[in-house]
């Protein structure tokens, strides 16, 4: 059954009284948690993995997989966490000698939002979904989370949930801090409710702009931090063409098919030097040869992709290379058009199709293709299939200024969690300029709080002098990081 608003404004009002006890634990005390959750949902990995299977149609040995990155993700954040450079601390002690005039004692720390509502997806049912990136990075900021569920998968976020609050109880941590909510109504009632003060969400560029716009136009405005997803532009220069073309072919088949097509970062257009399509179209037979197509997620979800691949098929400049189908297990498709009729129909280059299909883009010359991508909408990723000599520098300046990640011979898909990484984009690929991956996720749902002339008695752990929680601080402009950074 949904949740009804009256429920879940009462779940929220407990969310915010969890936030309120919780919100001044040590770093060590909330890794724990993150801790004791990885260890719960490993503990019932084999249940888990075998709901989602029956709930999504992926395969086990990927839910397992995913599920492993889930717990490791936990794991690295109350890692973060423990060192405290989240939270930014930063000390200036009182100077009469600054070189603008004498200054005051100020010390600032981030601090956590309070409750976030978190909106799962349905193409990551462990990783992006109920304690995937977004519910792990507003707790180990300090937050609280309201979660609201997929309907592509409920049975899972309901056993999901059961383990994520077990472990929080057995762990220690206040009543509520974490909670499931399902339904539209308390959907839409999430994103409105006072007391939350931030907005997780991966999913559809239509849903998650009607919830941007909704917290927008709240009285009080908040951050929406969402992932719409994006067509994952790959450029291949006349060079590496020449030199690799049956190898690039090979990657990009495996890489748009990976997962049914069903990742975010999906290399959804291919641009390459105009060339022989019937050899073109052999050599992307070859390779899909042995794929083995299996169910799209849900019901919806392959509506949808055969609705926006056959509007983009049906176009009069589209032809097919590779021609698909939209049968329960639908086989791949590939279609192709040129650079000029991309130039004068941009629409083409900015369709998803959420699914195992792909657009390939001929041009006549190199320098064709730093036009071709001034045409693109915001993406999560771009790519650089290149050669060393090759001059690529104008093209890579403008990838970067529309994406969130830039790949030099490779393929987006697979996102690694780790300090550096940053899944993001400009919109429609997100709605801001943050990322939903790695440790720097965590920032999303902290602010800061500067302290002048306070007494070192009422100053927040992180910046007093002594520092109590041993953690990283940036101390009249010099970095220090005790020795035992991370103990507490």
């Amino acid at each position: 059954m949904s949740t009804t608003v009256e429920d879940l404004n009462a779940i929220v009002e407990a969310a915010h009284a969890a936030f309120d006890k919780a919100r001044a634990a040590s770093p060590g005390t909330r890794a724990g948690w993150l801790e004791a959750i990885a260890d719960a949902l490993d503990a019932d990995a084999a249940a888990l993995v075998d709901i989602a299977a029956r709930e999504t149609h992926l395969a086990i040995p990927r839910l397992q997989g995913e599920l492993r990155r889930t717990t490791f993700q936990l794991r690295l954040f109350a890692d973060e966490i423990r060192r405290g450079e989240h939270l930014d601390a930063t000390i200036d002690h009182a100077d009469e000698h600054w070189g603008m005039g004498p200054r005051p004692d100020i010390r600032r720390v981030n601090v956590p939002l309070g409750v976030v509502g978190v909106f799962g997806a349905s193409n990551f049912p462990f990783a992006f979904s109920v304690i995937g990136g977004d519910s792990a990075s507003a707790l180990a900021a300090g937050c609280a989370v309201v979660h609201k569920a997929h309907d592509g998968h409920l049975d899972l976020a309901a056993r999901t949930a059961e383990v994520v609050v077990a472990a929080l109880d057995a762990a220690g941590a206040p009543a509520g801090l974490f909670a499931l909510v399902t339904g539209r109504p308390a959907a839409e009632a999430l994103v409105d409710h006072p007391l939350v003060k931030a907005i997780g969400f991966t999913g559809s560029t239509a849903g998650g702009r009607a919830l941007f716009d909704r917290a927008a136009a709240r009285p009080e405005p908040i951050p929406f931090y969402g992932e719409l997803g994006g067509i994952n532009a790959v450029f291949v220069t006349e060079n590496a063409w020449n030199n690799r073309r049956d190898d690039i072919l090979a990657g990009y088949a495996q890489s748009f098919t990976l997962g049914m097509g069903q990742f975010c970062t999906k290399p959804g257009l291919l641009f390459v030097p105009a060339d022989d399509t019937d050899a073109i179209t052999s050599a992307l037979v070859r390779v899909l040869e042995g794929f083995e197509p299996t169910r799209l997620l849900n019901d919806r979800l392959h509506d949808g992709f055969r609705q926006a691949t056959s509007r983009l098929q049906d176009h009069p400049a589209i032809d097919v290379v590779v021609e698909g189908d939209f049968t329960t297990t639908p086989s791949p498709t590939v279609l192709r058009t040129t650079a000029a009729q991309v130039q004068a129909n941009p629409e083409l280059v900015r369709q998803e199709m959420f699914g195992p299909a792909s657009l390939v883009v001929e041009y006549g010359s190199e320098s064709e293709l730093r036009c071709l991508a001034t045409l693109l909408e915001g993406q999560l990723t771009t790519t650089l299939q290149a050669e060393s000599s090759d001059d690529v520098t104008e093209l890579a300046a403008v990838l970067a200024d529309i994406s969130g990640r830039v790949l030099w011979n490779g393929w987006p898909t697979g996102v690694t969690v780790s300090y550096a990484q940053h899944h993001g984009g400009p919109y429609p690929a997100t709605t801001s300029t943050t990322t939903s991956v790695g440790t720097a996720a965590i920032g999303r749902f902290l602010r800061p709080v500067a302290y002048q002339s306070f007494p070192s008695s009422r100053l927040p752990e992180p910046v007093q002098d002594e520092n109590p929680w041993q953690i990283a601080q940036r101390i009249d402009g010099e970095w220090s990081r005790p020795a035992e950074a991370g103990t507490q």
